[in-house]
């Protein structure tokens, strides 16, 4: 006997229920589950057998899912699962980011769910009871290649990063704790076997990486697809598409079916952009369902070509008016006035010069701090404070902040900050300082100062959030020096020192002095794994979030000008060479660069659709 099935996945969607930017306030042909909901009922009619699922990072990530938060669920259902109702999801799992609100937030919603949520590698604190299902056996009837019904006992297991500990400690600690997801895997995948699961799909909140494991993985997929008795990984988290151009001749990756070490897999990218699928051909051998053979896909909801986004679905009319009145009240919501900039505030050239997206955020950081830090210990120790683009690009060409002049809303300040994280402060040497800013370096490529070729001074691989700026001190960043740490964290060339000149008020910075850097819950708890930045540097835990703190610095001051101190720079290369670099191909960066001598238009774009510009290091 001979079945063929399909597995469909969403993932990441972090409150993209509508085709809509609301930094932009516009409408994105190029996210939404709107927009995947078409994708999946045309899937669902292109074969007989289908299950759906969604991997997790569901109720963050826009003013969406800010703004329910703001008005409180009570008896109302989040509109993430008005939406997800009408689509007959199997399951779901937790990611990461559904515990930015807290434990109470999350409950309340996923209560709304008309299916399941599973969850393998969470416990209640001091106990080895499961805060959620760990996984569900549940049975499925589906008609095989002869058109007959046949009966397959299907296991769905979870998983998220155990980091969640330390991204959101004040929402988890003494509440939760977590397990490693392989270890997870190996106890729970044999369980499931004897409890009669005929196929095993794991959906782990978790990426791919091919380091070395070290337990407590946050990207533990391909470690994962090494445990006995998987069937398929439904995968996210990263914001990457697989099969995809990124899994390229890595070992035991077959990129054309979609396979990690043999096992079927699919990572469906982000907010709506995609679909996973994976199809799978069963076979009954002695009374035995066996996987003998498989097909993955992402299956995209836009292309870009000629530098725009052209939609290859429309969106789905239910979903839209599911969540209609959540959608109005946001707009309404975003579009209330309560500042003005005096400047543009934009994120285009973050990435090669000190930028205003960064410089408010680290202004309004300062701002708050300073009159927490009065009558305690620490008053008088110098006050930095630390910032990263988030929107500079690693989400696509038109993924960048642009307020223009003039009144500011509360979309704008979601826009400049769009995760809700909370302030945190830590207590470093400065040696830690210099170290922390080394890290940062690893944005960049390094470059031949003998070459006269084109040489792309952004690494695409390091994520943006990782490029912290921080404020309050001066330094040159050297990039024709190695980098000493990778995108990981990881020390690769311990002699390499990319940041020079570091200051403080005027002077060297003391290495053995200490220093306050001002930050999110996110940095401070180890995110990102920034050399010695962890919790136990925590000197100061702010109720409030950095997004708030923002938007009450920006009404304090009413009107600002929110211009960059220019307190960073790259040290001087000559002039014989060729550094490019990627941004956005809008006409507003086009004419913002106007302005800047160092940075010039090539009038080229690349592949993914990004304007390429040429940057002067020679000063």
């Amino acid at each position: 006997m001979v079945l063929k099935l399909r597995i469909l996945e969403t993932t990441d969607i972090h409150t993209y229920i509508v085709n809509y930017d609301y930094y932009r306030d516009q409408p994105d042909e190029a996210v939404g589950l709107a927009n995947v909901a078409t994708l999946i009922k045309q899937a669902r009619t292109e074969v007989e057998n289908t299950i759906l699922v969604d991997n997790g990072d569901l109720l963050q990530g826009n003013p969406l899912g800010d703004y329910i938060v703001d008005q409180g669920l009570e008896e109302n259902i989040h509109p993430a699962y008005k939406a997800m109702n009408l689509l007959d999801y199997d399951v779901a799992n937790i990611g990461n980011h559904e515990f930015n609100y807290g434990l109470d937030f999350l409950n309340a919603s996923i209560a709304g769910a008309d299916f399941p949520y599973i969850n393998a590698n969470i416990y209640h604190d001091g106990t080895d009871e499961h805060y959620f299902t760990p996984y569900i056996i549940e049975e499925k009837t589906f008609v095989d290649e002869s058109g007959n019904e046949q009966t397959i006992d299907v296991g769905f297991i979870g998983f998220a990063p155990p980091q969640i500990m330390n991204w959101d400690k004040g929402n988890l600690e003494g509440i939760v704790t977590v397990s490693d997801i392989v270890e997870t895997a190996e106890k729970y995948i044999p369980m499931m076997e004897e409890e009669g699961a005929d196929l095993i799909i794991t959906i782990p909140h978790s990426g791919f990486s091919m380091e070395p494991a070290e337990g407590m993985d946050a990207n533990a997929v391909y470690y994962l697809s090494t445990v006995p008795g998987i069937d398929a990984i439904l995968f996210g988290h990263s914001h990457v598409v697989f099969p995809g151009p990124e899994f390229e001749d890595l070992e035991n990756i077959d990129n054309e079916k979609g396979t990690i070490n043999g096992v079927p897999a699919v990572e469906a990218g982000y907010w709506g952009n995609h679909l996973g699928i994976i199809d799978l051909t069963l076979e009954n051998v002695d009374g035995t369902w066996q996987v003998v053979d498989s097909q993955s896909e992402a299956r995209p909801v836009s292309k870009r070509e000629d530098r725009k986004t052209i939609s290859l679905v429309d969106a789905d009319a239910s979903i839209i008016a599911a969540v209609q009145e959540d959608h109005e009240g946001t707009l309404s919501w975003i579009r209330e006035p309560f500042g003005e900039t005096l400047a543009p505030i934009h994120s285009f050239f973050a990435l090669v010069q000190d930028d205003p997206s960064i410089q408010i955020v680290t202004n309004s950081q300062t701002w708050y701090f300073e009159t927490q830090v009065q009558g305690t210990e620490y008053e008088g120790i110098p006050i930095l404070s630390a910032g990263a683009p988030f929107k500079a690009g690693r989400g696509g060409p038109e993924d960048f902040t642009d307020v223009p002049t003039g009144e500011v809303a509360f979309k704008n300040v979601a826009d400049l900050y769009i995760y809700p994280n909370t302030l945190k402060a830590v207590l470093l040497t400065g040696s830690q300082v210099q170290e922390w800013l080394e890290r940062s370096a690893g944005q960049f490529n390094q470059i031949d100062p003998d070459s006269t070729d084109e040489q792309p001074l952004i690494n695409p691989d390091f994520p943006t959030y990782n490029f912290d700026v921080i404020d309050g001190v001066t330094y040159q960043i050297d990039v024709t020096e190695l980098a000493k740490y990778d995108k990981g964290g990881e020390v690769v060339n311990p002699d390499a020192n990319r940041i020079k000149n570091l200051m403080y008020d005027g002077n060297p910075i003391e290495m053995d002095g200490q220093y306050i850097v001002v930050t999110n819950n996110y940095r401070a708890s180890g995110g990102g794994n920034f050399p010695e930045i962890t919790s136990d540097k925590i000197i100061f835990d702010a109720p409030d979030e950095n997004r708030e703190v923002l938007a009450n610095f920006i009404a304090e001051q009413g009107k600002f000008n929110p211009s960059a101190d220019g307190n960073w720079s790259f040290a001087p290369i000559n002039d014989t060479v060729n550094v490019v670099f990627r941004t956005s191909p809008s006409e507003t960066t086009a004419k913002l660069a106007e302005a800047i001598p160092q940075i010039t238009p090539t009038g080229t774009t690349n592949e993914d659709g990004y304007a390429m510009y040429k940057i002067d290091l020679s000063e």
